[in-house]
């Protein structure tokens, strides 16, 4: 196995200081500075989650590339040895970008794998963040938050996603699905002496997707893949989700920007109360209460105006599954 924990991810937000006070307010996250960059002198906000860690960088900033538009920008897993994790992926047939390690968060070593070999997510092993894990946050909420639940990552080649993630890199599959919406039309014939016959048509598919959850530690990596592109992928901005408008979001990401990291979701205890805490801290949010979502779970998105612009949302689900025996 490649990696045994996701070390943490980068976010690119519009202001660092307010999407900062957001998550120390509103989701109680602990808060811890991080040198980044070779010569060490500058430094990133850095927010344990679980066993795991979110930073945040301005748009333009070297250590993203330079990338202005805010979202999650890349993933790093964690690895004991740098050097010898390198070598794995080489001999599993996961190429590196370069052969030499940079300088990561907190002085830690980093390699970036081939992003044409992780389907265009970009995404680096770096030898483990210096923070302590596990410490409350200031905010009120850290009993609520408990981890990262899941990265999302817009894809047109889940199957060789699967392949890199699952067979090459050794991360376990956590399980994966397909979800689909479908409209039916029905017909009425109305006889004030015959009475009412009703005919269904064949239901008509607005909305699809293809699904993989790749467990990396105390998370997963969602990877999404629209089913059928002859869709309609008009999305309905910053409204209550659905499977269409999931799918349209997907297809419509892919198709502006290429495969890549999309959104990411917390995992909470209670999402009603949590989504209620979010509210009273001054967070917008798109949905006011949780609706069921993957995994038998019930989600809840955050406007992304409150988080200097990265699509997040919240999951309370039941672990481990099946509770209670199959079903």
């Amino acid at each position: 196995m490649m990696s045994k924990q996701l070390a943490y991810a980068a976010l690119v937000v519009r202001d660092v200081e307010a999407t900062a006070e957001a998550f120390e307010r509103g989701f109680g996250l602990r808060r811890v500075s991080l040198s980044v960059g070779d010569d060490g002198a500058a430094t990133a906000p850095v927010f344990t989650v679980g066993k795991s860690a979110l930073a945040l960088f301005p748009p333009g900033h070297p250590f993203v590339n330079g990338r202005e538009r805010p979202g999650v920008h890349h993933i790093a897993m964690a690895v004991d040895n740098l050097a010898d994790a390198m070598q794995s992926a080489r001999d599993a047939g996961v190429p590196l970008a370069r052969q030499d390690p940079m300088q990561g968060l907190g002085g830690c070593g980093l390699a970036l794998l081939a992003p044409q070999a992780t389907g265009g997510a970009l995404t680096f092993l770096t030898e483990p963040l210096p923070i302590e894990h596990g410490a409350g946050g200031t905010g009120g909420a850290e009993d609520i938050v408990e981890r990262i639940d899941h990265i999302g990552i817009a894809t047109a080649t889940i199957d060789a996603d699967r392949d890199t993630f699952v067979r090459r890199l050794g991360q376990p599959l956590e399980s994966s699905q397909t979800d689909s919406e479908s409209l039916i039309a029905v017909e009425s014939f109305t006889s004030d002496k015959y009475g009412i016959i009703q005919k269904a048509r064949e239901p008509e598919i607005v909305g699809s997707l293809r699904v993989i959850f790749v467990t990396v530690g105390d998370t997963d990596l969602e990877i999404l893949q629209g089913y059928d592109k002859s869709q309609d992928i008009h999305v309905h901005r910053n409204a209550a989700g659905n499977t269409r408008n999931d799918y349209a979001a997907i297809v419509g990401y892919v198709n502006r920007h290429g495969a890549g990291h999309h959104h990411i979701a917390l995992k909470v205890k209670d999402i009603d109360a949590a989504l209620s805490h979010l509210a009273a801290a001054g967070l917008e949010l798109i949905d006011p209460v949780g609706r069921p979502g993957s995994r038998r779970a019930l989600i809840g998105f955050v406007n992304p105006k409150s988080l200097g612009g990265v699509l997040m949302h919240l999951v309370e689900r039941p672990e481990p599954w099946p509770p209670d025996g199959p079903g």
